[in-house]
């Protein structure tokens, strides 16, 4: 019997960015605005068809978010879903460090 060889390659904090997809912040963003509705949705022990009226969609795309399968989904959107769950969105500008070479769209959930 061989051994196989794994290879590990340490993140650089964004699986998106790692895995070299189009728009990894966006993506990351999203993401995470859909991880902290699907939590408030299954914190309340809503159902997709309940959560969907709060939404203003339908259950499929309730299904679609809880299945992670962001791609008809804006961040602008996920963010006024947010708010139908009753929840604050705040939006900060802050100047990035000299240490990092781009600036970043960042999520940080309550």
């Amino acid at each position: 019997m061989t051994k196989k060889s794994t290879r590990v390659t340490d993140s650089g904090g964004n699986i998106f960015a790692d895995l070299d997809v189009d728009a990894p912040d966006e993506m990351l963003a999203k993401a995470q605005l859909a991880h902290a509705i699907i939590s408030i949705i299954k914190h309340r022990h809503m159902t997709q068809a309940k959560a969907a009226k709060v939404l203003g969609t339908d259950q499929a795309k309730v299904s679609a978010l809880a299945n992670g399968r962001l791609g008809g989904f804006s961040i602008e959107r996920l963010i006024h879903f947010t708010k139908a769950l009753d929840r604050d969105v705040e939006i900060r500008i802050s100047k990035k460090p000299h240490t990092r070479p781009k600036a970043r769209l960042h999520v940080v959930p309550a």
